[in-house]
């Protein structure tokens, strides 16, 4: 295939041309295209079912689909009383923090996934070792209101949830932006000793036979912090509402993009809200 392609180019001498407007032709119109998106993302209604209902054949709908979410999935997240302004890396996000003086929530949530097939390299990669299930684990960060202003790409649901953070770069992130602090759950407690001051987690629990003043202070020290993060479950609990992200079923290597989709589709709705 590949010396049959470079015959044709030589043959052409270039690259292929295509002129404007050529190509295959949608039979749906974009709006109609966005709304089949829309509908199969929010309820997973099977692309032979939205067919029916459009009178196309079911790779038309595939198709358009596909088109859809890769679009909606790069469109970047929306910024708080910054209509027009779209976060779509990491490092936009502690720029955008640092800036306004927004303190960040983190956390990590798993979506179940099918099994790999038998044989296969990596099986185990995705063997969650708390879910004790199949899974593929996306990192999430949301602001004091639950907005949710970044998801990374995903990553196999046995990796750790701060191994999954420091993959995305937030190690680079904290040492560039000094002012930026994420409030973490018990889960990074080693980001919390590497970057100290900026990843915050909650206090380590006393031991047994501790006296009973400094157990309810503690106590209260978590409770108080678990109170200020918990902003970021609101965002996760947005995004399961979406039936595709309940239990991925599915090809695993379009859930990424899925997930980009519907994060992106659940930001502008709240902070617009």
């Amino acid at each position: 295939m590949v010396r049959v392609e470079g015959r044709r180019y030589q043959a052409r001498r270039g690259a292929k041309k295509r002129a404007p407007g050529a190509g295959a032709r949608h039979q749906l119109v974009f709006v109609d295209r966005l709304v089949a998106t829309l509908i199969h993302l929010r309820h997973d209604l099977p692309h032979a079912v939205l067919g029916l209902l459009y009178g196309v054949g079911r790779s038309t709908v595939t198709r358009a689909v596909g088109e859809v979410r890769r679009l909606l999935a790069g469109r970047g997240f929306a910024v708080p009383e910054r209509p027009g302004v779209r976060l779509r890396t990491l490092e936009d996000v502690f720029a955008y923090a640092q800036t306004e003086g927004v303190r960040l929530r983190l956390d990590a949530t798993e979506v179940q996934v099918r099994r790999p097939a038998a044989g296969r390299g990596g099986r185990r990669a995705f063997v969650s070792g708390k879910k004790k299930q199949n899974t593929m684990k996306a990192t999430v960060i949301a602001d004091d209101l639950g907005r949710t202003l970044w998801t990374d790409a995903l990553r196999p649901g046995r990796m750790h949830d701060a191994t999954a953070a420091r993959t995305a770069g937030i190690g680079r992130c904290f040492d560039h932006f000094d002012l930026v602090q994420v409030l973490l759950d018990d889960g990074y407690l080693g980001l919390g000793r590497d970057h100290r001051g900026k990843a915050l987690t909650p206090p380590r629990k006393l031991r047994p036979g501790a006296i009973a003043p400094f157990v309810e202070h503690r106590e209260r020290q978590r409770h108080d912090h678990s109170s200020q993060r918990i902003t970021v479950e609101h965002a996760l609990a947005d995004h399961k509402r979406w039936k595709q992200l309940q239990r991925w079923t599915h090809r695993r290597d379009r859930l990424p993009d899925t997930y980009q989709a519907i994060a992106t589709l659940v930001s502008d709705r709240t902070t617009t809200a």
